[in-house]
């Protein structure tokens, strides 16, 4: 395999505060590795907290006296506006980043740098039509009406997997509704948002609005999350990481928006188009190399359908084409850094020692021996009690699991810590509405792969999360709500101390 090094500009890494490309108050750096052969790409500022001091007092010094807070709507949304717009141009340019950080197939990298570029298209209009608040009025004595404020310094920590997609996610909304902010991106994957640096000041953002340190989660982004001017923090992340930034941002009262692991479930019932059921299933797990929260990597079979479906499915992941992600047919591309490869190996081990089956995969394809490649697995054999049944994996491997009644497909689905998605496969409308609904989970599709409407609200229960993303929800979490009476007339007051 060939490095596509050479394919792709790419400068040192800097970090972005007041408007300004800078390096960390330390000097010291760290190297961001090409994950298709484990080969450095370039160096990354270490930030650690002087730089967040310094980004979060440019973000205060930006929502305090800068333009932002107190331009007019219109003119903040052209500003959005044009921030899509330099996505959109640029769609090769930070898919190629992409790819070449995170191992991300490229045809995938694009959909989801456009997918970036809807982000703030959709929240510039949201911002124009939907930051509105109610009135109240009181039989002609009162008009009491709310306003949306903007709360502040805003904390942004995204993980590495769509690194830039899950960046504008929250990015967007924030920014649309009149906040400042500091990013703390994943120190996995921090080419697209560097790159993304330049095209906010193409589009005029004034300078402290948006900065970026980047660095490591015990010192950037423990910092970040500890600093007492940080009035929000909105994390997407592994669980264990959620619940210690929640316990470090406890003594100065922080807004928390918590997007989590999770474990879902895809059940596929013996009525249901089995056609598409096997594609979605497909799909939903070993697209993004694995690595999405939403994935569906627990498959429930209904006994009667599950010989027949397990033998397609075989037949399906043997031939997913796993390779140099920059090649336009490659489905399966390498996982992020050997850390988390060795990480899902490891768990590929216990499932053999809890007595599954690896049917499909496992093991790294020839030829790619230097990267952190792993053949797209499938297990077999598995109990809903086993480990690989219940921890979070974050990689391309599926687990199936027969069942016989909707009781006990139910009580199994349930049976995690996580609810994030699920998956439900049937023709029969009554039994899809009511296991949809049973089901412990933020969100549910029913016949259906993870399409999503940037209006319905993101987000999981039980370990998964905390709070909603998408539409309205954006923007309940990024604004305060006041609420002005106004006496319309002289209402009684009562009169202390007058006699």
């Amino acid at each position: 395999m060939t490095s596509s090094l050479s394919s792709v500009r790419v400068e040192p890494v800097r970090q972005y505060i007041g408007g300004k490309r800078v390096e960390s108050a330390g000097g010291e750096t760290f190297e961001t590795v090409n994950p298709a052969d484990n080969r450095p790409i370039t160096t990354v500022p270490a930030g650690d907290e002087r730089d967040i001091d310094r980004a979060v007092a440019a973000a205060k010094e930006a929502f305090e006296k800068g333009p932002w807070r107190k331009m007019k709507v219109a003119e903040r949304v052209a500003i959005l506006e044009r921030i899509a717009d330099g996505i959109l141009e640029h769609v090769e340019e930070l898919a190629r980043l992409e790819t070449l950080d995170t191992g991300l197939p490229i045809k995938q990298a694009r959909g989801q740098i456009r997918r970036a570029g809807q982000n703030f298209r959709f929240f510039a209009d949201m911002a124009r039509h939907r930051l509105t608040g109610e009135t109240y009025p009181v039989d002609g004595t009162f008009l009491n009406y709310t306003v949306r404020r903007p709360v502040g310094v805003a904390g942004l920590i995204t993980p590495w997997n769509t690194p830039f997609m899950l960046s504008t996610w929250k990015l967007a909304p924030c920014l649309a509704a009149g906040n400042t902010c500091v990013l703390k991106p994943a120190e996995w994957s921090p080419l697209s948002i560097d790159r993304f640096t330049r095209i906010v000041e193409e589009a005029g953002l004034p300078p402290g609005v948006f900065n970026v340190v980047h660095g490591y989660g015990e010192t950037a982004g423990a910092a970040l999350v500890r600093h007492p001017d940080v009035r929000l923090i909105s994390f997407t992340g592994e669980t264990r990481t959620g619940m210690e930034i929640m316990r470090n941002g406890a003594d100065t009262l922080k807004r928390f928006s918590m997007e989590l692991g999770g474990k879902s479930p895809v059940i596929v019932f013996e009525d249901a188009d089995l056609d598409r059921a096997l594609d979605a299933a497909v799909f939903g797990v070993y697209s993004l190399n694995g690595e999405r929260c939403t994935a569906g990597s627990r498959l429930f079979l209904q006994e009667s359908i599950y010989e027949p479906f397990v033998e397609k499915l075989k037949e399906r992941v043997r031939r997913i084409r796993v390779g140099d992600p920059f090649d336009e047919r490659t489905e399966l591309g390498p996982l992020i850094h050997r850390e988390h490869l060795n990480r899902v190996r490891g768990y590929l081990e216990t499932a053999r020692e809890e007595g599954a089956e690896i049917a499909v995969g496992g093991g790294t394809p020839a030829g790619l021996e230097a990267g952190n490649y792993l053949e797209a697995t499938l297990i077999l054999g598995v109990r809903n009690e086993m480990r690989v049944a219940q921890e979070e994996i974050f990689g391309p491997v599926l687990t199936v699991i027969p069942f016989r009644e909707e009781e006990e497909v139910i009580e199994k689905a349930n049976d995690v810590i996580y609810g994030l998605a699920a998956y439900v496969w049937t023709e029969n409308l009554e039994r899809a509405h009511n296991v949809a609904q049973s089901i412990e989970s933020g969100m549910v599709w029913i016949n259906s792969q993870n399409v999503r409407d940037l209006r319905t609200p993101f987000g999981g229960s039980k370990y998964s999360g905390i709070g909603r993303e998408g539409g309205t929800h954006s923007f309940e979490f990024f604004t305060e709500v006041q609420t002005i009476h106004v006496a319309l007339g002289k209402h009684a007051i009562p009169r202390f101390g007058a006699e």
